[in-house]
């Protein structure tokens, strides 16, 4: 209260003020002793450029294109994808559903011409699918598998190493992606891009935050979630201690927290927030001390990064720590696996 990002004076014996807006339009504020953003990341959709700017002429393809999962249970959804050819960028669980979805479509009285095209910017290896029936999530093992399905039945052509770098217009209007490495695919009517997420941060600019440069997580949770280095989606325990920032008494909980990695499980989230409330509550003990035991993952790393051959080949693709209770401080011993 009373102080920009820049002062230091009183600073920790402030409270916070929080400004925002009804519906109407009136605007507010209330104080508050900490904060907790849990505000999500869904509204903030990466761009299809394999930069992590928007392609060329994506803004402007902007009518042929969505950033969510189409809802063809909508007549009027529906309508907009039956018969037409659609390229799904992107090679996550949201990925998965689009395809199963026209898949699905395809098979239907109303899906004849129905077709996708999948973009991936990686190659197609044992761990692209996920965990399939490995998978101790069964619902997304299931996703990765019809998926693969859809591929396999020839409702979904895939192409790979396709890192897109402009989009363009045919005379009737159909977007052409064209990849970086000047490759120019066949028209598609729609283009559905699901290349992750990333936090809006824009609200909390007066806050003094700890951020990662590259993932925009606390930096203390980023080197355990980190895709440059774990190509497994599991992810050490964690709580207020390693979801702190400099700013004391401001947290980012839930998917915002894991910044741009694409490994955030609801789970997770919960035993953050179970934490801090901890934590605020005065329960320091508590607040420590972590019961959670996560889940085997299928293969999830980052949708940004390159592929890499002879990593491919050594790990099979497959590997994934078993479930264990860790507590937060503790690192985790070595996998003996080797390759998590």
């Amino acid at each position: 209260t009373g102080r920009d990002r820049i002062v230091d004076a009183d600073r920790d014996t402030q409270s916070f003020v929080v400004h925002y807006e009804n519906a109407d339009g009136r605007e507010h504020r209330l104080f508050a002793r900490a904060v907790i953003d849990a505000s999500g990341t869904w509204s903030t959709p990466s761009p299809a450029g394999g930069s992590g700017l928007a392609a060329l002429g994506e803004k402007a393809a902007a009518d042929r294109v969505t950033h969510r999962v189409p809802d063809l249970k909508d007549p009027a959804v529906r309508a907009r994808y039956a018969g037409k050819r659609t390229a799904v960028i992107g090679s996550g669980a949201s990925a998965f559903t689009a395809l199963a979805y026209l898949a699905d479509l395809a098979k239907s009285d109303d899906g004849n011409g129905t077709h996708a095209t999948w973009i991936l910017r990686r190659g197609i290896s044992g761990s692209t699918f996920g965990g399939g029936e490995a998978d101790q999530l069964p619902a997304r093992g299931a996703l990765g598998l019809a998926a693969k399905a859809a591929v396999d039945g020839g409702y979904a052509d895939a192409v790979t190493g396709f890192r897109t770098d402009a989009f363009e217009r045919d005379g009737e209007g159909r977007v052409i992606l064209i990849g970086e490495d000047g490759r120019r695919l066949d028209p598609v009517d729609e283009v559905i891009v699901l290349t992750g997420f990333r936090p809006d941060l824009s609200f909390l600019d007066e806050l003094r935050l700890g951020l990662d440069e590259r993932l925009q997580a606390p930096v203390e949770l980023a080197p355990l979630i980190d895709p440059n280095q774990h190509s497994c989606g599991t992810v050490y325990p964690h709580g207020v201690g390693e979801l702190s920032h400099p700013e004391r008494d401001v947290y980012l909980v839930g998917m915002k927290s894991y910044g741009r990695a694409p490994t955030f499980l609801a789970m997770t989230g919960y035993e953050q927030v179970r934490s801090i409330a901890a934590h605020l509550a005065g329960d320091q003990e508590a607040a420590e001390r972590v019961e959670l035991t996560l889940p085997e993952t299928g293969v999830c790393g980052g949708a940004g990064l390159f592929d890499e051959p002879a990593a491919a080949e050594e790990t099979g693709g497959g590997c994934c720590a078993a479930p264990a209770t860790l507590t937060i401080g503790t690192a985790p011993a070595p996998a003996s696996s080797g390759g998590c």
